[in-house]
């Protein structure tokens, strides 16, 4: 089975997010941490998780890109396990059975998102509108015979193309700032 691994190819994670995943971990879309959120109020770094990040299950931190990887059924229930887990504990799942449940779901929704070759990258845009949350995903693939090596040197881009992202975000600006 294949499942999504956050990746950093570069720091900006770590000054674009309030608090950055670490690369390698587990990740699911993450959607469900906004459920509750007034959307149209959110700025900065929470606006920045909400329009482009996907969601590291170990430490509930946000990555810009995920990568598609292989993983054995144990990996896919440690996994579940641990976002189950992060959902009763951190975020008041009524019990242990609904959380795992939904982290179930979750996991299930990422593997969708993973019928791609392996070492696929994928990114997500967020929009809210009145009937809820949109995500659009898009693929990040080498180009044929190239390994992965920096960030904005090999990628072929797939997916919904004529839908960009609204926001601009100055990277230099804010790693300046930092």
């Amino acid at each position: 089975m294949k499942l999504l691994r956050t990746i950093r190819l570069d720091t900006s994670d770590t000054f674009i997010f309030e608090k950055a995943a670490e690369p390698g971990e587990w990740a699911v879309s993450g959607a469900f941490m906004f459920w509750d959120r007034d959307l149209t109020a959110l700025g900065g770094k929470a606006r920045s998780a909400f329009r482009a990040g996907f969601l590291g299950v170990a430490s509930l931190g946000w990555s810009t890109l995920v990568q598609i990887v292989e993983a054995s059924e144990d990996d896919r229930l440690a996994a579940v396990d641990m976002l189950g887990k992060h959902l009763v504990a951190e975020l008041g799942a009524p019990t242990v059975e609904d959380a795992v449940a939904a982290a179930e779901e979750e996991f299930a929704f990422a593997a969708s998102l993973c019928d791609h070759p392996v070492d696929t990258l994928v990114a997500v845009h967020r929009t809210s509108e009145g009937d809820g949350i949109h995500e659009a995903f898009r693929t990040l693939r080498p180009r044929a015979g190239k390994k992965l090596a920096r960030a904005f040197s090999f990628f072929e881009v797939e997916g919904e193309t004529d839908e960009q992202p609204g926001d601009v975000v100055d990277v230099i600006g804010m790693a300046e700032r930092k």
